[in-house]
């Protein structure tokens, strides 16, 4: 109704949110591909058939780029010591203290994601004379995973080394892969395949087995050579508790020197070239972005999973104080009071504008009102339907029409205060019913001289569609929980435009009506509280009010409640400051409005890409369980509230529903509003076209909407 010079609305950003939801998405999705390591676990599928003993039968250092395989050995009583799975930032350091107590050297077959996460490590492993060679970058069996992904480990392992040492690997050991015996034909092939991009395939021919633990004298007795023959010996130095690995690799070097052994790299061994080389820059880089990106995505995931948990707390915390509150407010307000009942003369102001629909509903359920003095206002705001006709036409006793020229809600309200004549003022939507009782109801709360304004209890009419079914449950859990809530902490911070009253002086102490906001009713609200008034909630009040009947309408319609709240906050900020009921508002109500109002759903749609994630990734039954248990937490909330308010719980089924639609729609407009405050755009006044359904279901034989 009000009118303001209004840009268009910002658009451009979806487009970055729909970017920002997948570039999370992306990072959630390589996290889970990085954090998919772990310690050797024995061959991946101990029923494949061997490979071909032409490579069985020879050293464990196979070159495969060729036509014909060729293997190395190691020459007698030379033991080349290979570590897999690190680095690891606890048995790493160990392993390498170890060897230079020995002075032995080693080649370690690390890990790409491993690397990324302690790149210091593998500068020392290089700094004290051992090599490295890839293990894959998630120690992923690569003969079980698709081509693109095998070549994708590789080279993403060459390109962490690479950022971290400035050195490129050409030695590549196959995660849950041992002695050159044991290997498989389709192991076989992931090697050959390596060896296209130049990798050179190191098995081993002692394979120490210390990822079962055995105990550290069958680790020892494992790894030890016989014969003297040399040997590539298999240990590790990741993948979980190595302290027996520690503790055997001391006493095996101990033992193997005074027999004669030397320990040296696999290189070393079978006299070939140093097989790491400089990168290139290209190759750097790649590995730092590569770094930079895992980082990314491990503190994004440490993140959504902080939020994730932070939402929960704050979610049962606030049932737990809404119950509590709840069940305070219910005794409080069942019991009889002092000073009733109210009596005093009742001005009924109802603002309109084209409001043809209802507005006959409306008047005639007021003029039935149980209530021994009433007058109602309807203040025509230049309608061009015929609104104030209408009413006229009625010629209804105690009714005044007064027409001005279209200049707004907020006037039209303030011109029905300066025309009427009582102390008590009822402001209604004009597309809101009465029940008979409901002034009556309404008014008592003024016997208390410190109460200046008072709610009532909104019900949607229209709710025999699916979409009136969730905002009527939206109305009696949220609202409706929430005022009992601000009723008890002495926070109130809205009182509806469809249904409140007001002491006449509290008004006019407080300038009527603000025009300055697009929530005039919450605005008029955090006023009363900061001019020292209590503001409580009378849930026995009740007025149906339509609904918005399609999604176009509600996201009009809490488009601009939510930017007029953001108005609203904003305005009443130095609350925070205030003492006595400003004070309330200021560190009770305002806190509470932004955490639950704005910053939850603004990480909605993150978390919901979070879902999306672990709906690819975690397993189904544990997603399921989890959203199971959300479910009935919010089923039991909405069971309580319905019961308050003495519903039926015919709507419940809807609920699961609501989650998958009617939520994903309140989030957007909440994004909508914060960017539309940010880049300092001013709402035009969104008006809901009405049907008159909500008058003609209250008016149907049976009253009340099911």
């Amino acid at each position: 109704m009000a009118r303001h010079v209004a840009r268009r609305d910002p658009r451009a950003h979806w487009v970055l949110l729909l970017l920002g939801l997948v570039v999370l998405l992306a990072a959630l999705s390589f996290h889970a591909l990085v954090t998919n390591v772990g310690g050797g676990s024995g061959p991946s599928d101990a029923s494949a058939s061997p490979a071909s003993s032409l490579v069985t039968s020879g050293g464990p250092v196979l070159r495969l780029d060729g036509p014909t395989p060729v293997s190395r050995r190691l020459p007698a009583r030379t033991v080349a010591l290979t570590f897999d799975d690190g680095p690891d930032p606890r048995w790493t350091p160990q392993v390498l203290d170890v060897l230079r107590r020995h002075h032995a050297h080693a080649t370690f077959f690390v890990v790409g994601a491993r690397v990324d996460e302690h790149p210091e490590l593998v500068r020392r492993i290089l700094a004290e004379g051992h090599e490295l060679g890839s293990h894959t970058f998630t120690h992923a069996d690569v003969t079980a995973v698709p081509p693109w992904r095998a070549a994708a480990e590789l080279s993403w392992t060459r390109s962490a080394i690479a950022g971290a040492t400035g050195r490129e690997v050409t030695l590549f050991r196959p995660p849950y892969s041992s002695t050159v015996q044991s290997l498989t034909a389709p192991q076989y092939e992931a090697l050959r395949s390596a060896a296209g991009t130049g990798h050179v395939a190191v098995l081993a021919d002692r394979d120490a087995r210390d990822w079962q633990r055995p105990g550290v004298p069958a680790i020892v007795r494992a790894a030890t050579p016989q014969g003297g023959a040399g040997a590539v010996v298999l240990l590790h130095d990741g993948g979980g508790d190595r302290a027996q690995t520690v503790a055997a690799l001391d006493q095996l070097l101990t033992r193997l020197t005074r027999d004669g052994y030397r320990f040296t790299t696999v290189s070393a061994g079978i006299g070939a070239p140093d097989s790491m080389v400089p990168a290139t820059v290209g190759a750097r880089l790649s590995g730092t972005t590569l770094r930079w990106a895992q980082s990314v995505a491990d503190g994004l995931t440490g993140l959504m999973n902080l939020l994730l948990g932070v939402a929960l707390v704050l979610g049962v915390a606030r049932l737990v104080v809404q119950v509590i509150c709840a069940q305070v407010h219910v005794r409080r307000v069942r019991r009889p009071r002092p000073g009733w009942p109210v009596d005093a003369p009742v001005s009924v102001i109802v603002p309109a504008y084209n409001e043809a629909a209802n507005i006959a509903a409306t008047v005639r359920s007021l003029v039935s009102s149980a209530y021994p003095a009433l007058e109602v206002i309807v203040v025509d705001d230049g309608s061009s339907d015929g609104t104030a006709d209408i009413v006229e036409r009625l010629r209804l006793r105690g009714v005044r029409v007064i027409r001005q020229a279209n200049a707004g809600k907020p006037a039209a309200l303030n011109t029905g205060i300066r025309a009427a004549r009582a102390d008590l003022l009822v402001l209604v939507d004009g597309d809101t019913v009465f029940q008979p009782d409901t002034v009556h109801r309404l008014v008592q709360g003024f016997a208390d001289a410190r109460v200046g304004a008072i709610s009532g209890n909104t019900k949607v009419a229209n709710r025999r569609r699916l979409l009136g079914r969730w905002q009527h449950l939206e109305y009696v859990i949220g609202f409706n929980l929430d005022r009992r809530m601000y009723d008890v902490l002495e926070c109130m911070p809205t009182i509806p435009g469809a249904i409140g009253a007001f002491r006449r002086e509290v008004l006019l102490a407080v300038g009527g009506v603000p025009a300055d906001t697009l929530a005039e009713d919450t605005d008029l609200t955090m006023k009363v509280l900061r001019a020292g008034w209590r503001v409580v909630y009378e849930e026995n009040a009740i007025a149906w009010t339509e609904a918005p009947s399609s999604l176009r309408q509600l996201w009009r319609q809490r488009y601009r409640w939510c930017y007029g709240t953001l108005q609203a906050m904003w305005k009443h900020r130095h609350a925070l400051r205030e003492s006595g009921a400003g004070g309330r508002l200021g560190r009770r109500g305002l806190p509470y409005l932004t955490v639950f109002q704005i910053v939850l759903p603004l990480t909605a749609p993150a978390v919901d890409v979070f879902a999306l994630y672990g709906l690819i990734f975690l397993p189904w039954s544990s997603l399921l369980l989890a959203w199971a248990g959300l479910l009935l937490l919010q089923g039991f909330t909405a069971a309580y509230a319905l019961r308050l308010d003495r519903e039926r719980f015919g709507p419940l089924w809807t609920l699961p529903f609501q989650q998958l639609v009617y939520r994903q729609v309140m989030y957007l407009v909440v994004v909508q509003s914060v960017v539309t405050a940010v880049v300092g755009n001013r709402l035009r006044w969104q008006r809901m076209a009405r049907t008159g359904e909500a008058a003609a279901l209250v008016a149907a034989p049976g009253g009340a909407p099911r």
